[in-house]
């Protein structure tokens, strides 16, 4: 995997570091990652990796390409290494989680405004709400419970 994204970073214009190698590494595992959770994930491979260092190394990887920013309302900005195909996101109102949707509809934008405004419209990006299995399970746990006098 080293030698794979040593060659992505290169692709992009970037020089490989062990700040981008770390941060790609952690989202790797753990994709929709906020920064400070990414800093947390890459502290084990850089113990001195600061906060502003994560999100410099976060925006430049941004802006080449290999990440993307993910924005949920209410949510810090998360970031993903699934880049390219123009998936949505599903986001549980009880907990957070965030997981991938893949596109309904096949190629982007994959839906179609009902005005664009003279705008040539390339991505859609979709985020669905509601609760993920865990809070549902939860859900389910505390309205089953008897009631205790």
């Amino acid at each position: 995997m080293t030698i794979e994204l040593e060659t992505r970073i290169r692709s992009a214009g970037l020089r490989v570091t062990e700040q981008r190698m770390a941060v790609l590494r952690a989202l790797e595992t753990h994709p929709h990652a906020d920064a400070d959770e990414v800093r947390r994930l890459a502290l084990g491979e850089l113990p001195g990796l600061s906060l502003p260092a994560t999100y410099v190394v976060l925006n430049a990887l941004t802006e080449a390409g290999l990440l993307r920013r993910i924005e949920p309302a209410g949510s810090p900005a998360r970031y993903e290494r699934r880049v390219g195909d123009n998936h949505h996101h599903v986001v549980c109102t009880g907990c957070g989680a965030v997981d991938d949707v893949d596109c309904v509809h096949g190629a982007a934008p994959c839906l179609s405004p009902s005005s664009t405004s003279g705008f040539r419209v390339t991505t859609a990006e979709v985020t669905f709400w509601g609760l993920c299995p865990a809070c549902q399970a939860a859900e389910t746990t505390i309205t089953t419970e008897p009631e205790r006098t």
